[in-house]
C-alpha cells in the first residue's frame, strides 16, 4: 500500500481537509486514551487506600451519631469490582491530565501561528496545575458537602448508602472542579483559534460572574457562604485573567494584520475595505 495514502492531504492554502481532521482526531483520541489506561493501573493499586480516604465525610458522621449508621453499602456481587474500575479510571484521568490536556491542545494549535502559540503557550502550561488544583480543592469541599446533604436526615435514621451512587457523586464532584477551573485555558484557546474575541468576553462578564456564583453555590450546598465565596473567587479571577490574555492576543493580531481595522468599525459605518 502506498505510503502517500496516509498523508495529510491540504489545499492551496495549506488547510487540512475534513478526513485528515477526523484522523488527527482519532489519532489523538487513541493517545489519550492509552495515557488514561495506564493511569487506571496505579488507581487500581491503591483502590482500598482512595476509597477509605473518598469515604472520611461517612466516618465522621457515623462517629457523631452514636447509634445511627452511616457507612456505604456494597448491596450486590459485581459492585467491588466495578467501583473498582470506576475508581481506577478516575486516578487515570488525574494522573494523565498532561497527556489528554496537550493532545486537546495538540489538535487546536496546528490552525495557529508561531506567535499565537507562543503566548497560548503560557495557558497551555497552566491547564495541568489549573485542573489538578481545581480536583485538590474538590476533595477538600467535598466533605462539607456531604455534611450538608446527610444533616436532612431525621434524627435516629441512618444513611446505608450504596457504594455505587456515593463514589459516582464523590468522583464526579471532584472532577467538575478541576474542570471548572479549565476555563480559562478553553476560553485564551478559544480566543486564539479566533472564534471568541475578548470584547466579547469583557461585555459578558457580567452574566460570567453570576453562572460562576451560581456554580459554586450549586457544588458547595453548605449552610455557610465561606465554601462558596472560597470556589467562586478563584474562578472569577481566572475569568479575568483570560480575558486579559485575550485582549493581548488580540491587540498583536489586530498589529499583524492591517485588515483587522474593520472590526473596530460600527456597524452602521462603511470599513476601508
Amino acid at each position: 500500500m502506498a505510503r502517500g495514502r496516509f498523508r495529510k492531504q491540504r489545499d492551496p492554502e495549506g488547510r487540512m481537509s475534513l478526513g485528515d481532521h477526523l484522523r488527527e482526531l482519532r489519532r489523538r483520541f487513541v493517545i489519550a486514551a492509552i495515557a488514561i489506561l495506564l493511569g487506571a493501573v496505579v488507581g487500581w493499586w491503591k483502590y482500598s487506600y482512595i476509597i477509605s480516604k473518598v469515604a472520611e465525610p461517612l466516618t465522621e458522621i457515623d462517629k457523631e451519631r452514636g447509634q445511627a449508621i452511616a457507612s456505604l453499602n456494597f448491596a450486590n456481587p459485581t459492585d467491588s469490582f466495578s467501583i473498582a474500575i470506576t475508581v481506577g479510571l478516575f486516578v487515570g484521568v488525574i494522573i494523565a491530565s498532561p497527556v489528554w490536556l496537550y493532545q486537546i491542545w495538540g489538535f487546536i494549535l496546528p490552525g495557529l501561528t508561531r506567535r499565537e502559540k507562543r503566548t497560548a503557550a503560557v495557558f497551555i502550561v497552566a491547564a495541568v496545575p489549573l485542573f489538578l488544583a481545581g480536583c485538590w480543592l474538590g476533595y477538600l469541599t467535598m466533605p462539607k458537602a456531604i455534611h450538608a446533604l446527610l444533616s436532612f436526615t431525621p434524627d435516629q435514621a441512618s444513611n446505608i448508602v450504596p457504594a455505587d451512587v456515593y463514589l459516582n457523586f464523590v468522583l464526579k464532584f471532584i472532577l467538575a472542579f478541576g474542570l471548572a477551573f479549565l476555563l480559562p485555558v478553553f476560553l485564551v484557546g478559544l480566543n486564539a483559534a479566533g472564534v471568541l474575541p475578548a470584547r466579547t468576553m469583557l461585555k459578558a462578564w457580567r452574566p460570567a460572574v453570576f453562572l460562576v456564583f451560581l456554580f459554586a453555590a450549586i457544588m458547595t450546598p453548605s449552610p455557610d457562604p465561606w465554601s462558596m465565596i472560597f470556589l467562586a473567587v478563584p474562578m472569577v479571577a481566572l475569568f479575568f485573567g483570560a480575558v486579559g490574555v485575550a485582549l493581548v492576543l488580540d491587540r498583536r493580531r489586530a498589529k499583524r494584520d492591517e485588515s483587522a481595522e474593520w472590526r473596530t468599525v460600527p456597524d452602521d459605518q462603511a470599513s476601508k475595505l
